[in-house]
């Protein structure tokens, strides 16, 4: 067993989470805390002490950051689109001056995602994986020949934005019809309450879950139209990228058979081409995949 441990640092709208894991994937110790709302500064200062906490006497030999995005890998910069304090917020900078300036290397957080599920989850053994969250959004990364498919900026495989509807409804990101548009959980929920569901209540993609599962027939039908949305990115990146393996994590995916049934069935249905036809599909092992993606980036990094 190698002793060499990094520092992996997982941040989102929601949380800010940091552990020290050693070579062989093990979580030494970790905490998280919810993301503050401020400016840069004050959000800054709370991953601080959340770092300085989690690190204790320890000192890694790199550090892993996973954000959400977009970001500009090349300079550092992170602009998370639900952390309003940062924009062009240098990170790798300011996180290298809180450990001794050890290597710091940035990710998305949806290659840290599919990084984690391959080094100690439901990837591991493969040599090429797809990850994708599918949350309030739909993130995702591709890991191949053991390493993660990064891109020029770092933005690679955002699967949640290709498009597969021409005639589809706006999305977030300034385009239309995009998968994020149809498989997203609040996405979802207002579709269905348009067909009539629920309509006017504070309701979520576990609600309407749950509704599916008792067999109500626009929980199910608004499932499915989410899962063939996912299908279509799915099977438009497998037959890009040549990968026969696919993870799905996130909230949404809690919902079980509901979602993957589904998915499978359009997966069946779509790929078609012969290297495609044995796309496996299955569900993430690990809640905290982002967390170990990202230190398994630090470790990388001193290869």
């Amino acid at each position: 067993m190698n002793d060499e441990t990094v520092l992996g640092i997982d941040i989102g709208g929601t949380k800010l989470a940091a552990a020290i894991v050693n070579a062989d994937g093990e979580v030494l110790t970790q905490d998280r805390i919810p993301t503050p709302v401020g400016n840069a500064d004050q959000v800054f200062a709370a991953l601080g002490e959340l770092i300085e906490k989690v690190r204790g006497d320890a000192t890694p030999a790199a550090v892993g950051i996973g954000s959400a995005g977009p970001l500009d890998q090349r300079h550092g910069l992170v602009s998370p689109v639900n952390i309003f304090g940062w924009r062009d917020f240098p990170l790798v900078d300011r996180v290298r001056a809180l450990v001794d300036d050890v290597p710091v290397t940035l990710g998305v957080d949806g290659h840290c995602f599919a990084l984690g599920e391959f080094w100690t989850g439901a990837g591991r053994g493969e040599c090429n994986l797809l990850g994708i969250v599918v949350s309030t959004g739909v993130g995702a990364g591709i890991v191949t020949n053991g390493r993660p498919l990064l891109g020029q900026s770092g933005n690679a495989a955002h699967l949640g934005h290709i498009v597969v509807d021409l005639d589809g409804e706006p999305c977030a990101c300034g385009s239309f019809g995009c998968v994020e548009t149809y498989a997203s959980g609040p996405r979802m929920v207002a579709r269905a309450q348009r067909r009539g569901w629920r309509p006017g209540e504070a309701v979520d993609a576990a609600v309407l879950s749950a509704d599916a599962a008792l067999g109500d027939e626009t929980a199910l039908a608004t499932f499915d139209d989410g899962a063939q949305a996912l299908a279509a990115g799915i099977v438009a990146t497998a037959v890009t990228v040549d990968l026969t393996t696919v993870v799905i994590g996130g909230g949404v995916a809690k919902a079980g058979p509901i979602l993957f049934d589904p998915v499978q069935r359009w997966v069946k249905r779509l790929a078609q081409l012969p290297y495609v036809t044995d796309l496996s599909v299955r569900p993430a092992q690990l809640d905290n995949a982002g967390l170990i993606g990202a230190a398994r980036l630090g470790l990388d990094s001193l290869r």
